[in-house]
């Protein structure tokens, strides 16, 4: 059966930093790109980043440039997001992806584009 289970998520402090982790089975991981969405109460899921493949050039959302970083091992089957300088806004629930590598690259933002989803960990920033 296809998992994919988050953990990571933790009550940090404006400004703080913290690593969320992803880890895939039951399919051949290095296959598929890997992506993070969010969501907040009364708001739509929001793409965050994402990865197709070991040594190609990551996407991230907006929100995420510059702050967060992506990244994969396909050894382990693991997913990563590193989080920096978090604001009050960041707070939401953090959910993995995996789909099918697609010759569209654009199709990473999409979630229509991922087929497996966690079932989320909880980031909650605030002093």
């Amino acid at each position: 059966q296809v998992q994919l289970v988050e953990s990571g998520g933790a009550l940090v402090q404006p400004g703080g930093s913290l690593t969320l982790s992803c880890a895939g089975s039951g399919f051949i991981f290095s296959n598929y790109a890997m992506g993070w969405f969010r969501q907040a109460p009364r708001k739509e899921r929001e793409f965050v980043a994402a990865l197709r493949q070991v040594g190609t050039t990551p996407g991230y959302g907006d929100s995420a440039l510059d702050r967060f970083t992506i990244s994969r091992d396909n050894l382990r089957n693991t997913l990563y997001l590193r989080m920096s300088s978090l604001e009050p806004a960041d707070s939401a629930v953090y959910y993995c992806a995996a789909g099918p590598v697609s010759a569209d690259t654009s199709a990473v933002r999409e979630r229509t584009s991922y087929n497996y989803w966690g079932q989320g960990t909880q980031v909650t920033v605030s002093s």
